[in-house]
This record gives C-alpha cells, sequence and structure tokens, in this order.
C-alpha cells in the first residue's frame, strides 16, 4: 500500500509535460470533526494518488485544508472522492483563474494540530458563530458604505503586491500576529462599523470571523471563498474589481493577476515590479520581488552576499550552511536590510503600472470570455519545447523543439510563471535559420511572439 511520493518533482514535471493533459489548480477547505485523521489522510492518499492529484494538504481533528491540481479529465472523480464523506457532500472548490500545470509536483497529506496555525483557544469560543458570507457583488457593495472598515488578514508579502482598495494591511508575517492587532486598533468601533475580512480562499476568515464576534464585534462580514472565489466572480460576472494587483498564491505559480494594475516595486532596483521569486543560493531561499533586469543582473540572487555563496563551489556552500537553520527557508519572509523597496504594512495601492505596459498586445486567452469548467476541459495539449530567447526589436521568440513536431499554422500556448498562458497561432516558421514548415525533435526554431519569451516558458501545441 503506498502512502508516499515515489517520484521526485523532477521526475513528475517531465511526466506530465509528456503528457500533455490539462490541469487545473485548487483549493477547498471544511472545518469537521474528525475522529481519526491518521486514517482519513491514509484514505485520502490512496484516493488521490491513482487520480494522479498531487499538492498539499493539512488534516486534523477540526477538518481538512488543500490546495492542489488535478488532471481535467479526473477532475469529476475528484470531486466525488471528497462527496464521499457526509461533511464534505456539496464543498465549494475554488478554481484558479490562471492555471500552471507545474503549480505542484508532489502530493502531501500531513496531519496536523489545526488546519490553520492561528494560535486560538477553539474551547473559549464558538467556532460555528461566524460571520456573514458575502458574494462578490455584497462585497463590493459593503465596501462603499462609508461606515465599513476592511481588514486583510495575509501576510505582508501576500498584500504588498495585491489588495482591496482602502484595506487595513497588518505588518504581520503569520495569521495569528494579526488577530490581536486587529482586536486593540479596532476596539473603539466594535458596535457601529461594519467589519469586514478577507484572505485568499476563505479559511482564515471562518475562524477570525468567530474570534471578533466573540470579541464583542457586532456587524462581522467575510468574503466567501476568499480572493480566488471573487475573481472568478468578477470575470463571470462582469462586475468591477475592487481588488487591485495579483493575489499572492502558495504554489509554483507565487501569484495569479487580478487585475493590470502593478502596485508593487522589484525590491531591488525600485521598477514597478510584482514577481515574487526565491533567492538562488540555497543557504537563503529568501522570498523577494525581482525584475527581470535584477533577476540576470543578480543571477537570481537577493544581495551580493548570496551571489558569491552561489559562485562557490558545492562543498565550500554546503560548509557555509552547516550548523544554520534554514528549515523554513522556502517561504522566508521576505525582510532584510538588502532589499531597499521592501513595502510593508500600511499600503496606499496605487497603481505604479500596468502589466500591459511589459507585455504589447494581450493575447486571447486575457481577453476573451472566461471559460466554463468544462470548456477548459476540452482544450488539450502537448507539450514541444522550451523557450531560449527574445528578441525584442523583431519580436520574434527562440524555442528548441525537444518532443513531437511543430508546424506552420498550427496554434500554441506559451507558459510560464511569470509569462502566464498566452496563446498564439504560428503564421510564419523558421527552422534552423530557413523559413520552413515542419519543425522536429532537435530543431531550433522562430516565429513572430508579441510578448517576451523566457527561458523558463515552455511550449505547447494545441490539439484540436
Amino acid at each position: 500500500m503506498q502512502l508516499y511520493n515515489t517520484l521526485s518533482a523532477e521526475e513528475r514535471a517531465e511526466l506530465i509535460d509528456q503528457a500533455g493533459k490539462q490541469r487545473f489548480t485548487i483549493s477547498f477547505y471544511q472545518y469537521a470533526h474528525i475522529e481519526n485523521p491518521q486514517q482519513f489522510r491514509n484514505d485520502l492518499f490512496l484516493a488521490w494518488n491513482k487520480l494522479d492529484a498531487l499538492g498539499r494538504v493539512y488534516v486534523a481533528k477540526e477538518g481538512i485544508n488543500a490546495q492542489m491540481s488535478v488532471p481535467a479529465e479526473n477532475f469529476e472523480t475528484f470531486r466525488d472522492t471528497l462527496e464521499a464523506y457526509d461533511f464534505m457532500k456539496g464543498i465549494r472548490i475554488n478554481v484558479a483563474v490562471e492555471h500552471d500545470d507545474h503549480s505542484f509536483l508532489k502530493l502531501t497529506v500531513k496531519v496536523r494540530h489545526k488546519i490553520v496555525a492561528d494560535g486560538l483557544n477553539d474551547e473559549t469560543f464558538d467556532v460555528t458563530n461566524k460571520g456573514v458570507h458575502l458574494n462578490a457583488k455584497a462585497f463590493n457593495d459593503i465596501l462603499d458604505d462609508p461606515n465599513t472598515i476592511v481588514v486583510d488578514f495575509r501576510n505582508h508579502y501576500e498584500s504588498e503586491v495585491g489588495h482591496f482598495k482602502g484595506a487595513i494591511t497588518p505588518d504581520v508575517e503569520t495569521f495569528r500576529e494579526s488577530l490581536p492587532i486587529i482586536n486593540e486598533q479596532l476596539k473603539d468601533f466594535k458596535e457601529e462599523k461594519n467589519l469586514v475580512m478577507y484572505c485568499t480562499g476563505g479559511i482564515r476568515c471562518e475562524k477570525a470571523s468567530a474570534y471578533f464576534k466573540h470579541q464583542g464585534f457586532k456587524n462581522v462580514y467575510q468574503l466567501e471563498g476568499g480572493i480566488i472565489n471573487y475573481a472568478r466572480q468578477i470575470k463571470e460576472e462582469g462586475i468591477e474589481s475592487k481588488f487591485i494587483g495579483k493575489n499572492f498564491v502558495f504554489d509554483h505559480r507565487l501569484g495569479e493577476r487580478i487585475t493590470d494594475d502593478i502596485i508593487s516595486q522589484c525590491h531591488q532596483c525600485g521598477k514597478p515590479c510584482d514577481n515574487h521569486t526565491n533567492c538562488a543560493n540555497d543557504g537563503c531561499h529568501l522570498l523577494f520581488i525581482q525584475c527581470d533586469e535584477c533577476a540576470e543582473k543578480m543571477e537570481h540572487c537577493c544581495s551580493t552576499e548570496c551571489l558569491e555563496t552561489t559562485h562557490l563551489s558545492l562543498e565550500d556552500q554546503v560548509r557555509l550552511r552547516k550548523g544554520i537553520q534554514v528549515g523554513n527557508k522556502i517561504f522566508r519572509k521576505g525582510k532584510s536590510e538588502a532589499l531597499k523597496f521592501k513595502k510593508s504594512g500600511e499600503l496606499t495601492g496605487i497603481s505604479l503600472a500596468k502589466a500591459t505596459d511589459f507585455e504589447a498586445n494581450v493575447n486571447e486567452l486575457t481577453t476573451e470570455k472566461p471559460k466554463t469548467l468544462r470548456q477548459r476541459i476540452a482544450v488539450k495539449k502537448v507539450m514541444v519545447g522550451k523557450g531560449e530567447h527574445y528578441y525584442s526589436k523583431s519580436q520574434v521568440g527562440q524555442f528548441t523543439i525537444t518532443n513531437h513536431e511543430l508546424k506552420a499554422g498550427d496554434t500554441v500556448l506559451i507558459q510560464g510563471p511569470t509569462t502566464g498562458e498566452k496563446q498564439l497561432i504560428v503564421e510564419q516558421l523558421f527552422v534552423n535559420g530557413q523559413e520552413g514548415t515542419v519543425a522536429k525533435e532537435g530543431d531550433k526554431i522562430t516565429f513572430s511572439v508579441p510578448f517576451k519569451v523566457r527561458a523558463s516558458d515552455k511550449l505547447f501545441k494545441i490539439v484540436k
């Protein structure tokens, strides 16, 4: 009975690319009483492993919290594995606005004391006495009420790249820190003000709203399904977005764009930028915002010290790390004296630039009416190559064909953590420097691309 991963992240990524099948990035949670979390965990792992479902999942006696990647063709079967449990019948599954087939590359299901580290003693208040849930339209309406105070219950590195206009954005590194801070800051407004809260997917607000009602706040509201569900609703219903910027997410993408506004800066040079990355120094992995120019100049490092470290031999790097605690390195909170343009705490929400200023001619995927889940399942693609170079003056992208073949007239999808997903038709194809009609494995190709191509981009052919 296999209850663990047998493939590395690299091996899994290769298999996903070879399969060339659409995957959905999803999240869901549910508070419930689970008698045996370990058995529950094992049963889920066995069921999901058969479906090639990947992700990061926490289970506890109080419920389940999951962020996952699921093959589109297995989505309904996956839903059935949830609804096999009474407490998850009809569960809301948040489907990401932007998809990345590599958002998760392992299936990790862990038993924890709590599904969210909130630091609260649940025995001291009624955790089921939650705030009023609001959909996107109702949330927008209450934000227009001058009697409303809106609070972002995410951490500083999340709110820095995107938040609701006028929101209080606490300068905190963990959810548990924000609760007493907000309680003290708003203690004089418990009776008359609307306390409106939001987070990424809604789970933090489930507990926070009950806590603040227990603290004496009379009018407590929360954004149903969080920013992820809000983004889906405004696109599908044509509602104005009062959220500005990017929604930070805890997977390979590190963010999905809600509006074209860039409200943060490259932490190294100050240029408008909202792309998070982790420092390339394995002894650091600091989470920070870095533009393409600084990434090239600093070789994806957060400081000159880390840059110098990466140029040492592997043996010397390991020696320098010996005895240093780096267990929480992957999502270290992005605060360092080396980051001159880091902003957190009270944020202005002023747009510094538009994403479209950096990516000319927004592609069809970002402008067409959002597809339904069923329509997105119908889109099939197969990986055929990877990005090599971009000639900005002539707006030409260069790729290497790694699998299958590509023909002039094919519809392709260029996908990457910064590029997102962009679709176009290859009108004219150059193969190994000569105009051609077919490119095969090993060929270097170029064709017109109206946006920047990066080395991290993958080239897919859309299969009709």
